[in-house]
């Protein structure tokens, strides 16, 4: 698995955060994670502070994002906490997870994909998920009609 670093879309990061707990690369249409490893991921101790500072960088409520899972490191998730996340009215343009197919992280994707209510989809490639949040910032917005 490659981390954004080593690869050639490093280059077009707005602005990169750096937590104890993992690293953030900020694009203009996409956030791109890399928990460290090990870490049991939860609102109370890294996803709360993480969407206040994206919040306030994006200047919205992430309505326009597409966040990326990169799981270049073992580490856990606890699918619950997606609760917290949409109490406070937080949402997603989409969320990708890429990940090896076996083992796993595979699996726990899959278990959090039914606590998703928006787009989500799940990669083997940095290249195809980023392909993907891509299309989903350049989709034209539909509106329903009155009439």
């Amino acid at each position: 698995m490659t981390s954004v670093k080593e690869s050639p879309y490093y280059k077009d990061a707005i602005q990169e955060i750096n937590y104890p707990f993992g690293d953030y690369y900020l694009f203009e249409n996409f956030v791109v994670a890399e928990v460290k490893e090990d870490i049991v991921f939860n609102w109370k101790d890294h996803a709360k502070q993480v969407v206040e500072e994206l919040t306030n960088l994006y200047d919205h409520n992430g309505k326009e994002v597409v966040y990326i899972s990169n799981r270049v490191n073992n580490y856990s998730v606890v699918p619950s906490d997606w609760i917290h996340f949409f109490r406070f009215s937080y949402s997603l343009k989409g969320y990708a997870i890429v990940t090896q197919k076996k083992g796993k992280s595979w699996s726990n994707s899959l278990l959090e994909k039914m606590f998703m209510r928006n787009q989500m989809q799940t990669f083997l490639d940095l290249e195809d998920a980023i392909e993907w949040a891509n299309e989903l910032g350049n989709k034209p917005k539909k509106y329903r009609s009155v009439i």
